[in-house]
């Protein structure tokens, strides 16, 4: 049995990593010519092509679950055409069995699915955003992104942060405990120092107190604030370029300060979700090949898995868009689809004889 497992076990391997080989081919030339319309300053065509190929690790996380079921149908298919199932099944193999034969490369597949979705694909994915938004405003005297960020009373309106986290002029807003505005403050420069304290330059500040005002002025003023140079970095990041810890860190941050992680929780569980689902897939492809594609050929095969494939990933991303629109449950919403995939498995391994 560990024998005929192994086998199975490369042939679904090697078939997945082939289609998967063809679709990144493919999303790489749609990346790239996407990226012809962003050619300008220092972002030329070389550096168009490099943003796409970095790309690619996280495009191969999001097909992954696509590839493999079209993989595992071309794969288990030769083996159905060949007759060589109809061998292992005479030899006394059951379904059942079978289908925990090919679940381990649904196992394996999910590993590596998960290894690129939280090491590889992510912080390539934000390299390759930044390194192509430095290319096209290098010439710009203030390069970075504003940013809101907010710790407890505390609001900062940072006007400038980038990727070397130098930041420009800052507003910082203190509320009371009674959400009255307790002070407005200004510096013309901020860092954070290695002890994450926040050091602010040509600090002018006034505060609103219930006898009158007060004016401060200090050349050089210290902040402590919750708020460190990971959570920065953090909340300039778009949620596809996050690390699953990276989401989940933030998400306490916004949480903790009351404000909505919606948007953070539906990309973590979407991801948790796509990357279990994988599993599945090799057993789908098990339950249609002794079905009604016993006898059907390669190109027949394919377009069941394109179709299947697609339906799953239109439906994934169509709930999660319309989870965070109506402010559904995020964990719910995207495993949905999964779940519909499992029943369809059920149903169609229950139809085997």
């Amino acid at each position: 049995m560990a024998i005929l497992t192994g086998y199975l076990l490369r042939t679904i391997v090697n078939s997945t990593l082939l289609v998967l080989l063809v679709l990144l081919a493919l999303a790489g030339l749609f990346e790239f010519i996407g990226q012809l319309d962003n050619v300008q300053g220092n972002f030329g065509i070389p550096e168009a092509l490099l943003f796409a190929v970095l790309r690619l690790p996280q495009l191969s996380f999001e097909m992954l679950p696509i590839a493999t079921l079209i993989g595992s149908l071309l794969g288990l298919g030769s083996l159905a055409t060949s007759s060589e199932l109809v061998v292992i099944r005479t030899a006394g193999v059951s379904v059942v069995r079978l289908v925990g034969m090919v679940s381990v490369a649904g196992v394996v597949l999910m590993v590596l699915t998960a290894l690129v979705g939280e090491f590889i694909g992510p912080p390539l994915d934000y390299f390759a955003r930044t390194t192509r938004n430095q290319a096209i405003y290098a010439q710009s005297e203030s390069p970075g992104s504003a940013a809101w960020i907010k710790d407890g009373p505390v609001i900062l309106h940072l006007e400038r942060i980038n990727t070397e986290f130098e930041l420009g002029g800052i507003w910082l807003y203190r509320f009371a405990d009674d959400d009255s505005l307790a002070m407005i403050a200004r510096a013309e420069n901020a860092g954070i120092d290695e002890n994450d304290r926040w050091i602010l330059e040509n600090f002018r500040a006034t505060r609103f107190l219930p006898d009158g005002v007060e004016a401060i002025q200090s050349p050089v003023a210290v902040e402590s604030l919750d708020i460190d140079s990971e959570v920065l970095g953090i909340a300039l990041v778009k949620p596809i370029s996050l690390s699953a810890r990276g989401l989940i860190n933030y998400i306490g941050y916004l949480k903790q300060n009351g404000l909505s992680a919606e948007r953070y929780e539906m990309e973590l569980w979407s991801r948790i979700a796509r990357t279990a689902t994988v599993v599945v897939m090799p057993v789908l492809a098990l339950a249609f090949v002794f079905g009604s594609l016993r006898t059907a050929g390669h190109g027949t095969r394919l377009m069941i898995g394109v179709l299947v494939g697609l339906l799953y990933f239109l439906a994934s991303e169509m709930l999660a868009n319309s989870g965070q629109v109506f402010n559904l449950n995020p964990a719910l919403v995207t495993w949905l689809p999964s779940i519909a995939l499992v029943l369809v498995t059920v149903f169609a391994l229950s139809r085997v004889r």
